[in-house]
């Protein structure tokens, strides 16, 4: 089809008397024209190139016009396309339309000649309808919208009147859908009324249902009423006859509290007896508990006798060392067997009145895993305070006691500074390559079978293996509760 330049009566239509000037042809007067002023020419002119206001497109026009322009706009050299669509025409056709259609529309309304040139690629595209909007027909079955789009691109002569019938036939389909709607509205709420209705007639049989169902209850409980009353009648004679027996059993009960009285004097009379007869036997208790003690006392003279002679006999001399001084002074390795009577000595209880009860023991010796109390009972102090703390609280431990104290703390060579040990405590650091879990065993090693031995820690591992040597494992608790008493 061949392509003819469309009609834009936006365009400035050539001037008669302009184009005489530029031919040379002498005045409008040596052509058989009437005589023209200048003032003439130029209200001509203006007249002549004053535009027309754009016409107000309907939405789905304007969707349309956008959609057009878009699709052939890649299509267009890039000296030919205006500098705002030129970042439009790399988007993607999803979005062209989409994202760049206030820009298209602005450059179709304000640039004619960028118009022409896609009027005319979309003119090729469109063919026989293309060719029926130039000559400013338009088929009676073709798309008003597609009219109306290509109309307003080609603007042939009446273009202005193809867009107004198409916006009348878009604005009458719509119109036409919205009385569509309306209708199966109607017909959804006909449809709901009548379902409304047959509800309402189930509804108004299972009230007529409910209605006959509460008569008869009704019914039912008139009948319950009426011997409901009778039982009442009844109850009432059956209360007046209990209370003359009350009466009577009142009098019965009276006459037993008066037996029961004297029954209770006579069993006061028989304590006052028994407990006579108590004394007497409390006395010849104590004459038989003072024989017991006399017994005792001397059993208890001549044990101490015999261990005077044993202690003479064996001629062993008083000691300087208790056996934790040799631990502390060699570490030396002891033998890891423990002999069948020091498993009798363990005891494993985590109650804090049990480290009172075992110091009170002859000769206890208390050993305490240091950082283990400290950690769990002042660790916001730094280590210095830490051992500074628990070594006074044990100093005041071992005055009123009297009893061996001895503690322990990992790490020597990490040691900076020690406070002055208060008489009856040992301080001991584990050597490098020991720990003072290994440190505590060696320690309770050492000790004789049947020493009373208490380690204070936390550390299952320490408390079981303190307890195969015949310990009495205590947890941090105990002692930390012990000194803050004192």
């Amino acid at each position: 089809m061949p392509l003819t330049e469309p009609h834009d009566d936006r365009l400035r239509q050539e001037d008669p008397v302009d184009a005489a000037r530029e031919t040379g042809g002498g005045a409008p007067d040596e052509v058989g024209g009437p005589e023209v002023t200048a003032s003439e020419a130029e209200a001509s002119e203006a007249t002549a190139s004053a535009p027309e206001p754009e016409p107000v497109l309907p939405e789905p026009v304007r969707q349309r016009i956008v959609a057009l322009t878009a699709a052939v706009l890649p299509g267009l050299p890039v000296d030919e396309v205006p500098v705002p669509l030129r970042r439009v025409a790399k988007f993607a056709p999803n979005r062209r339309a989409r994202l760049g259609a206030p820009a298209i529309a602005a450059q179709l309304t304000g640039d004619p000649l960028f118009r022409q040139r896609i009027t005319a690629r979309v003119l090729a595209d469109t063919g026989d309808l293309g060719a029926a909007v130039l000559e400013g027909t338009a088929p009676a079955a073709a798309d008003p919208v597609e009219v109306a789009a290509l109309a307003y691109l080609a603007r042939p002569r009446g273009w202005r009147e193809l867009i107004e019938a198409s916006g009348a036939a878009v604005r009458a389909e719509a119109d036409s859908a919205v009385v569509a709607e309306l209708v199966r509205e109607a017909e959804q709420r006909a449809t709901r009324a009548e379902h409304d209705r047959a509800v309402a007639r189930v509804e108004a049989e299972k009230l007529r249902d409910e209605l006959a169902r509460v008569r008869e209850e009704l019914g039912q409980l008139r009948e319950e009423s009426r011997q409901l009353s009778r039982s009442l009648r009844e109850t009432q004679a059956r209360e007046r006859k209990a209370t003359e027996l009350l009466a009577t059993e009142r009098g019965r009960a009276a006459r037993a509290a008066a037996d029961a009285d004297a029954e209770l004097r006579r069993v006061r009379a028989r304590l006052a007896e028994a407990e006579a007869a108590a004394g007497v036997a409390r006395a010849t208790a104590k004459e038989a508990r003072s024989v017991d003690d006399a017994r005792l006392w001397l059993l208890l003279e001549t044990i101490g006798q015999a261990a005077v002679g044993l202690r003479r006999e064996l001629a062993l001399d008083p000691v300087d060392k208790l056996p934790a001084d040799f631990v502390a002074d060699a570490f030396a390795d002891q033998s890891a067997t423990t002999t069948a009577g020091t498993a009798t000595r363990a005891r494993d209880t985590d109650d804090p009145a049990r480290l009172d009860q075992l110091l009170a023991l002859p000769r206890a010796h208390l050993v305490v895993d240091g950082y283990n109390v400290t950690k769990r009972g002042f660790g916001e102090m730094s280590l210095e305070q830490q051992r500074k703390r628990l070594i006074t609280g044990l100093g005041g431990i071992a005055a009123q006691t009297g009893d061996e104290v001895t503690v322990v703390f990992d790490g020597a060579e990490r040691m900076h500074g020690l406070p002055p040990t208060p008489r009856g405590v040992r301080v001991l650091f584990s050597r490098k390559g020991e720990t003072a879990d290994e440190l505590i065993r060696r320690l309770v090693r050492a000790e004789p079978s049947g020493r009373p031995v208490v380690v204070v820690s936390s550390d299952r591992e320490v408390a079981d293996g303190v307890r195969r040597h015949g310990a009495y494992p205590l947890g941090a608790d105990s002692l930390l509760r012990r000194l803050a008493r004192s």
